[in-house]
């Protein structure tokens, strides 16, 4: 088990259908099978505010772009801090968090509806918290994620179109330039086999 000084907080990155979750899986079976001890979580949280965010984006709730920018930043400062779920707790227990999004997922999918400065400085409060030891953005085409989203789902929430998804990407690239001499970063192309994916780019205890 890693002291609490070691402990690395990893977050991954990309648009929707990218394959995060299948690659958090195998890095978590790879880190069980070390015996070293990790808690996964994911943005939008299943805690009180990530509960509305997902309401909205079903479109079971109503909210504008400000209100789902604002809610994500609340929900991430909870999941930050929290005293009894809180990813600061557990990486001051040792233990390491690999997170699905953080707020590199806010700098692509809140611009241009709301401006990226107002995002980064909103969230920068998150940043002085806790910057990701490192973030891995599996990077796919528009009509991979839009092939595989509309494959795997009986149904699409509001970002999921092929005009927003294209936006995010550019998003995302633009946001990942500007932020390069203060987050670690390493792009996987997630159009490769799965497993030579997890190797080539994610393999941290190796």
């Amino acid at each position: 088990m890693p002291s609490a000084n070691s402990a690395k907080f990893i977050a991954f990155e990309g648009i929707d259908g990218a394959g995060k979750s299948t690659l958090i899986k195998l890095l978590n079976e790879k880190l069980i099978q070390q015996k070293i001890e990790t808690h996964i979580t994911a943005e939008p949280t299943k805690n009180h505010i990530g509960k509305i965010i997902r309401q909205i984006l079903s479109g079971e709730k109503e909210g504008d772009e400000r209100t789902i920018a604002s809610l994500f930043l609340a929900d991430r400062i909870d999941h930050l801090t929290h005293s009894e779920y809180g990813i600061m707790q557990y990486l001051s227990a040792g233990v390491n968090v690999i997170t699905d999004r953080y707020y590199l997922s806010s700098y692509a999918y809140h611009v241009p509806h709301v401006s990226l400065d107002w995002v980064m400085e909103a969230n920068s409060i998150c940043a002085k918290v806790k910057r990701p030891d490192i973030t891995f953005f599996i990077d796919i085409s528009v009509d991979e994620s839009m092939n595989r989203i509309t494959n795997s789902r009986a149904g699409l929430e509001i970002f999921e179109t092929r005009e927003r998804i294209t936006q995010v990407r550019q998003n995302y690239f633009d946001a990942m330039e500007r932020v390069k001499d203060e987050e670690n970063i390493v792009v996987v192309n997630g159009e490769q086999e799965v497993e030579k994916m997890f190797h080539n780019g994610t393999g941290l205890w190796s």
